[in-house]
């Protein structure tokens, strides 16, 4: 199908595949091996190359998880298929099993992070994110507030500066590492776009370059404590730090058609433009029945709903994709973007 929505800023609009499902999507088997689908082709770039022949607006880019452990020939199938579909490729580290605000635990985190870091080298990524401040719904785990969490965000500096040198990142391929924090519940203490940015600021202030970027999840945000316009100063103040990455329009609390996002999505994506800064976003939508997502069912029914109303998955981020590149180009008819 060819383009049928031009659009009009320079901004990468792309894709994160969990709409297929953690399991059966995209987790590796023991063996490290990606899911493939009856024909023996990878799930997700089959599933990228139907959601790109069906798109009316042009998906130029996939942020797919990454795992420890992932069979080597799997990644560069994987990679190889995304460019084949001309796609930019960014890897999600996924970090687990370690919490990385445990100094006891910071030579297993860095070794995770050094992995999935390496990789990316190997293959030219460019951006990396990850979620790696944190143990993701760690049972038992406190906030940290005062002296304990200035010790946290120093831990994670201390994590995350020895992966960047580790991985002799310097001068690589990878050019950003953008760093998403999550809502109360899954995570604890890195729970806002402020706390996130304490952290991102540090660690480029100890590494020396703007080279760690504060990922902006409408989701997250609008689950968060902060407000709209705390939300929205906050994301100023980080783009003039140099720190503004990358952006997520996802629905807050059920992660599904971006029309739950009670104005989350139109109002930090503006913010976003405002700066200047915005270069690359993504729609990201989560299968209200997947396996792996059970815990964040468990910790609010919210997550559990089915907002497709009568669609498949694919429709809803291929609407998805619609309504945000619209809300681009009239960003960019007003003079904002």
């Amino acid at each position: 199908m060819p383009d049928c929505i031009s659009l009009k800023p320079n901004v990468d609009l792309g894709v994160v595949p969990t709409h297929l499902k953690f399991v059966g999507g995209l987790v590796p088997d023991e063996a490290g091996k990606l899911p493939r689908d009856a024909d023996g082709k990878l799930v997700v770039v089959a599933n990228m190359a139907k959601l790109c022949s069906e798109s009316l607006v042009r998906i130029s880019c996939v942020q797919v998880p990454f795992f420890p452990g992932l069979d080597e020939a799997d990644v560069k199938e994987m990679v190889d298929g995304f460019r084949e579909l001309k796609l930019q490729v960014h890897f999600i580290m996924m970090v687990g099993g370690a919490d990385p605000m445990n100094p006891n635990d910071e030579d297993a985190v860095v070794e995770i992070l050094v992995g999935g870091l390496s990789a990316a080298k190997k293959h030219g990524i460019e951006t990396v994110s990850s979620t790696s401040v944190e143990e993701w719904l760690k049972p038992g785990a406190t906030r940290k507030e005062g002296d304990e969490f200035t010790a946290a965000v120093a831990q994670n500096v201390r994590v995350h500066s020895r992966a960047f040198k580790e991985a002799e990142l310097d001068g690589s391929p990878v050019k950003a590492w953008h760093i998403e924090f999550l809502r109360g519940g899954e995570f604890k203490t890195f729970t806002d776009i402020g706390r996130i940015w304490t952290f991102v600021e540090a660690v480029n202030k100890e590494i020396g370059k703007s080279f760690f970027k504060v990922m902006v999840d409408a989701a997250h945000c609008g689950d968060s404590t902060l407000s709209i316009p705390e939300n929205e100063a906050i994301i100023q103040k980080i783009a003039d730090g140099d720190g503004l990455g990358i952006f997520h329009a996802s629905a807050k609390t059920t992660r599904g058609c971006l029309s739950t996002d009670d104005g989350w999505i139109g109002a930090l994506l503006t913010a976003c433009a405002r700066t200047g800064k915005l270069k690359t976003a993504f729609v990201e939508v989560f299968h209200h029945e997947d396996a792996a997502l059970e815990g964040l069912r468990n910790l609010d029914p919210g997550h559990g709903l089915d907002t497709c109303d009568g669609r498949t998955y694919d429709q809803v981020v291929l609407d998805g994709l619609t309504d945000v590149a619209r809300r681009l180009n009239n960003l960019s008819v007003r003079g904002i973007l």
